[in-house]
């Protein structure tokens, strides 16, 4: 029963599990056919639910009750060209697995900028490459999220936290 946990603990993570999502995760883990049997029994008991949530993927997928919902407010949202910085270690880095494009490296500084969603730009070696035709205004604006550090707020309560701890 140790698989159950660790299915339990890939869907807390994704929301949405399907083969492709495991080849990020750690080469311990059992084969995607030995997740598939206890995915479908939690399935049978109605823990999850079954189906087709990622188009484009082949291939069986589960999912989280919340997720599902979630997922369609997500589709009925309007874009509103909101930026998001992910770490390329980051698990929520999905490029080159489920979205289409070339794998990052997961090496510290490395990080994937999306718009809506979207992959548009990477740094990887103090290196900006675009993956979508920006404007310069957009590209400057991307090479600056990508460069970007911690916020100073965060670094206040961190070096405070510490602080407390001498």
């Amino acid at each position: 029963m140790r698989d159950a946990g660790r299915c339990c603990a890939l869907l807390r993570r994704y929301g949405v599990i399907c083969w492709r999502l495991l080849e990020r995760e750690a080469a311990w883990l059992p084969p995607w056919r030995e997740l598939l049997r206890v995915y479908q029994r939690l399935e049978a008991r109605g823990e999850i639910r079954g189906g087709r949530f990622i188009s484009g993927l082949s291939g069986e997928q589960f999912a989280l009750p919340e997720a599902i919902g979630l997922l369609r407010q997500v589709r009925r949202q309007p874009h509103d060209g909101a930026w998001l910085c992910v770490a390329a270690a980051d698990p929520a880095n999905l490029l080159g697995s489920v979205l289409p494009g070339n794998r990052v490296p997961r090496v510290p500084g490395a990080r994937v900028l999306y718009r809506d969603g979207v992959p548009v730009a990477t740094w990887v070696a103090e290196r900006l490459e675009t993956l979508q035709d920006l404007s310069a205004a957009d590209s400057a604006v991307a090479r600056q999220r990508l460069t970007e550090t911690a916020g100073s707020s965060t670094r206040d309560a961190i070096a405070a936290m510490l602080a407390g701890l001498r």
